[in-house]
């Protein structure tokens, strides 16, 4: 049974800005989350706070449940934005209120409850990931593997204490985790559309490198990306 009586009321935290000149077709990253979430529960509430811009809710009861964006940004730059982020997170966690974190909110949870962050050896994840999920820690899953669209180079390296790994691959190790039945994270972007994500690899082609972003466009043929299944369990986690 539903325990919210009225909308389920979710709190975005929101890391970063999308580039001026995409906004009219992809929205802003909080667009991008409220159209996902909404066509799996069109019953739902939303309020951003701007992280980036130094606003956070008043308190961890200003919502039913939190979700961390992803940024261009490192949980390890030193930025009181960031600081800042990591304080509330420990006091959501010491409340034990829910929080979900994605690509750089799932790095910003780990490296606030001690674990630790960094950039992969293995390069750029980039284009759709597929990920082994272990359904004897998250049981939400409808299935042993999934596929999201991802763009990263840092990842968890050591998951904080307590924590649990639900999903995982040859490229990233810690690829999403749970923390008691309050925190959820992944490293993938369920928000993203192919086509936003071929944006971002044309824009750092340089930076990912040539035969990366080969293989992340080569990838929207060999694999479909599941943002709607991870949608699913991602209010599933917030209801319960």
């Amino acid at each position: 049974m539903n325990r919210y009586l009225k909308p389920m009321h979710i709190g975005i935290l929101r890391t970063d800005s999308v580039r001026p000149e995409w906004v009219p077709t992809y929205g802003e990253y909080p667009d991008m989350f409220e159209r996902l979430l909404l066509a799996e529960d069109n019953d739902l509430r939303f309020t951003t706070w701007n992280v980036e811009a130094g606003e956070l809710p008043g308190s961890v009861g200003a919502a039913d449940g939190f979700l961390i964006t992803g940024s261009k940004s490192s949980v390890y730059d030193d930025k009181d934005w960031i600081r800042a982020l990591e304080s509330f997170v420990r006091e959501c966690h010491a409340a034990r209120r829910k929080i979900i974190g994605i690509c750089f909110g799932h790095q910003l949870v780990a490296q606030a409850l001690g674990g630790s962050v960094g950039k992969s050896d293995k390069g750029w994840g980039v284009g759709v990931n597929c990920y082994n999920v272990d359904l004897t820690t998250f049981d939400l899953a409808d299935g042993d593997q999934f596929c999201l669209l991802a763009s990263h180079q840092d990842q968890v390296m050591v998951m904080p204490p307590g924590a649990q790994l639900i999903a995982t691959n040859d490229h990233c190790e810690v690829a999403g985790m749970t923390l008691g039945n309050h925190i959820l994270t992944f490293q993938g972007h369920p928000e993203f559309t192919p086509e936003y994500s071929r944006e971002i690899m044309s824009l750092r082609y340089d930076m990912i490198g040539a035969d990366r972003v080969a293989a992340g466009m080569a990838s929207f043929e060999s694999h479909q990306h599941e943002g709607y299944r991870v949608a699913r369990w991602m209010l599933a986690f917030l209801k319960r």
